[in-house]
């Protein structure tokens, strides 16, 4: 069976799943499909790449099993004309999907070779408008004024003021909160003028950001 057939299967098996879970947006389902995922798994894991596993990248970092991922993006409700931060680059996958409905998305990692690669797959994908940039995710983003929407993939131990200052009124912002030593929830914090809403959503897999860049990787 041949590469691109395994793909297709494994896609169609996800659509299955993903409208089990109540999941039917048609923009994001459109950019989902839009965005192969084989391009952004490492090639050893090809025949993986619709798996709800989590598969290892260089770095010790991970991509995302891939419902989860879908789910995360749904969450999010990324609208078209939209402009996104993403924090944790990773592979690039989830930037290259919102980069199909948003108008720019700007995803920064600490990772020099996760960088280099995500920004290789992105051009392999034929997304354009998506600009990838090492950057100490622990610490905001100064100077980028603020965003629509704000996606972070690393474990804080408290709600971050550092991005949620980032948001504009109608923004919603996307981030896993550490619950305990080994426990991850996901946490959708939606703001309105000066108030910020927040709603616990889905445990996760994810681990307590580190700061700075890193200094060989």
């Amino acid at each position: 069976m041949n590469a691109r057939l395994v793909e297709q299967e494994g896609f169609a098996a996800l659509m299955l799943r993903l409208r089990a879970e109540g999941i039917s947006s048609k923009e994001l389902l459109n950019a989902v499909e839009q965005t192969p995922r084989g391009l952004f798994v490492p090639p050893q894991y090809s025949g993986e790449a619709y798996t709800s596993r989590l598969l290892p990248l260089e770095c010790g970092a991970f991509i995302e099993g891939f419902d989860f991922a879908v789910r995360l993006l749904n969450s999010l409700n990324l609208k078209p004309g939209q402009r996104v931060l993403e924090v944790g680059t990773g592979s690039g996958f989830t930037a290259g999907v919102m980069g199909r409905i948003a108008e720019r998305v700007l995803t920064i990692e600490r990772y020099r070779t996760l960088v280099t690669n995500a920004q290789r797959n992105l051009e392999k994908g034929g997304v354009r408008n998506v600009i990838v940039r090492q950057a100490d995710g622990s610490v905001g983003l100064a100077g980028e004024g603020t965003f629509d929407r704000i996606l972070i993939t690393a474990a804080f131990d408290s709600l971050p003021r550092v991005f949620s200052d980032h948001l504009v009124s109608g923004g919603v912002m996307i981030v896993p909160i550490m619950m305990g030593p080994s426990q991850c929830r996901v946490v959708r914090l939606s703001r309105t003028g000066s108030r910020f809403d927040r709603e616990d959503l889905f445990t996760a897999p994810y681990l307590p950001i580190v700061p700075q860049v890193a200094s060989f990787l």
